[in-house]
């Protein structure tokens, strides 16, 4: 049997259940959660994959982080856990390299209270549109295939210390940048990115060692 090819960083195959296009951008990503009906004021985080799309790297790993960024969502207890599992499922199957992710029913039926998720997309949008402005393709073997694998190996390693970053002030939020910067990087294939992602994931790394030690 032939072994899985590598997940790359382009359009899935078209099906019913995706959304028409994929979110390119941060303003894009977040429009799309903003999107999202929500009467009973929770939002499903299957519903918040419905709006951006279940096969794509790098949107999945932008949701991630903008969840994790935003400190009126990250703050509540347990959502920075939930972010490190999402992430853990997404990169430890792109590292086993299947070409869709799976995810469990108990995580996708996880809900967040719709009104703080909302709040914190409007804080998010001025800072946002700068960051969409400085996309650029170049440094682009970092975004390649091995660029993408070396991408979720750091990922998934910068996953697993999330936990305990809930009991240290503020590291979970830049655990999240490291996060965004890092999708981000891969939809707009902008290498420069994922260099300066990677720096944010060491030095929360470190970070974290330090206060645990």
């Amino acid at each position: 049997m032939q072994a899985p090819r590598d997940i790359e960083p382009v359009e899935p195959t078209a099906d019913p259940d995706e959304p028409a296009t994929e979110p390119h951008n941060l303003v894009e990503l977040m429009r799309a959660i903003e999107s999202i009906d929500t009467p009973s004021g929770r939002i499903r985080f299957d519903e918040v994959l419905d709006a951006i799309g279940r096969r794509a790297f790098g949107p999945l790993l932008l949701l991630a982080g903008l969840v994790t960024l935003m400190p009126i969502v990250s703050g509540i207890p347990g959502v920075p856990t939930l972010m490190a599992l999402f992430t853990l499922l997404v990169c430890g199957q792109l590292l086993a390299g299947r070409r869709t992710f799976w995810l469990p029913g108990w995580l996708r039926n996880r809900t967040l209270p719709s009104d703080k998720v909302h709040k914190g997309l409007k804080w998010m949008y001025r800072p946002a549109r700068w960051v969409d402005r400085m996309l650029n393709a170049r440094i682009t073997f970092m975004t390649g295939k091995q660029g993408i694998r070396l991408t979720a190996l750091a990922c998934f390693v910068l996953a697993l210390a999330m936990p305990p970053m809930e009991l240290i002030p503020l590291t979970v939020n830049i655990a999240g940048v490291a996060l965004t910067l890092f999708g981000l990087a891969i939809m707009a294939r902008d290498g420069l990115l994922s260099i300066l992602a990677f720096i944010i994931t060491g030095t929360s790394l470190f970070v974290i060692i330090y206060n645990l030690l």
